[in-house]
């Protein structure tokens, strides 16, 4: 468990059941509390999520089995822990509840060690598991996201996009001549050049900017609420800080540093086009960019 307080949301359409809750853990974690399934999707949904889910059963509206599936059925909150907490004490509850996706079963009464305990078990294994996931999706040369990374960072802003009505921009960034270089250093010396520039690319990257490694000598970045004219210059900062570094390379027809391409696409997120047709058109701008001479930043 990290320093921070976890966030747990309690939902209960029963006051009392909310208060008993929060003198079983109101001073371990941040409580979130909603009475009722709907506006539990509502909180889930925010920006702000919680790390775990207190689930009561029977609610009026929606119920506690259905918000589990709404939880479940969103990759943005699906791999939150619930836990659900109800009176209706039989195997066949039970074995219900797990089959939607709960990880535990809490009955009540409940007994308030036993909720402590239950709940900081299921927060540990979740953020043991979140390290594991973040480890699968770094790369292993460069420590920046994976091509598996974006892939699904693309799949969420997208449909952030799609929501929010916010522009979407999309980089991809060519190491130029890099085979060149690695024939003409040496692997060892091009794995540095990598690193080299994945780091300056990094350090570039605005805090709301998906900066990885998309394979090979290609990099990507992710330009969430940014317009073509303002991933126009994050694009060319990146040119210019890859510039700065003046790594040399003799074996370049374009300079004798290393140099950056870059293909630049902009969209407006919608159901009538999938985040593919982003990445193709950066890929062609990038395509471009290469004929027009490298070491330059092409969106047209």
């Amino acid at each position: 468990m990290t320093q921070d307080k976890k966030v747990v949301l309690v939902v209960d359409d029963l006051p009392a059941n909310i208060g008993k809750m929060a003198e079983a853990l109101g001073d371990l974690y941040v409580l979130k509390t909603a009475s009722s399934g709907a506006r539990a999707l509502d909180y889930l949904n925010s920006e702000d999520p919680p790390d775990l889910v207190l689930l009561d059963v029977v609610m009026p509206g929606l119920d506690g089995h259905q918000v589990c599936r709404a939880i479940k059925a969103n990759p943005e909150t699906a791999d939150i822990p619930i836990i659900f907490v109800t009176a209706q004490d039989t195997h066949e509850e039970e074995i219900l509840g797990l089959r939607l996706g709960a990880v535990d079963y809490i009955t009540k009464p409940f007994n308030p060690a036993i909720v402590r305990a239950r709940v900081e078990n299921h927060l540990k294994l979740k953020e043991y598991q979140d390290i594991l996931k973040r480890r699968s999706h770094l790369d292993g040369l460069t420590g920046l996201p994976n091509r598996r990374d974006f892939d699904e960072t693309l799949a969420r802003e997208w449909k952030r996009g799609q929501r929010l009505g916010s522009p979407l921009s999309l980089l991809l960034i060519d190491v130029d001549h890099f085979k060149n270089y690695n024939d003409h250093y040496g692997h060892l010396k091009g794995d540095d050049c990598l690193r080299q520039v994945s780091a300056a690319l990094a350090e570039q990257g605005r805090a709301t900017d998906f900066v990885g490694r998309y394979g090979g000598e290609e990099f990507v970045a992710l330009l969430p609420h940014t317009d073509l004219e303002g991933a126009k210059e994050v694009g060319e900062k990146f040119r210019r800080c890859v510039a700065t570094l003046a790594i040399p390379h003799e074996a370049s027809p374009v300079a004798e540093r290393v140099t950056i391409s870059l293909g630049l696409a902009t969209a407006l997120p919608s159901e009538e086009q999938s985040s593919a047709s982003l990445v193709q058109a950066a890929d062609e701008h990038l395509y471009r960019a290469k004929q027009l001479g490298r070491d330059r930043l092409n969106s047209l």
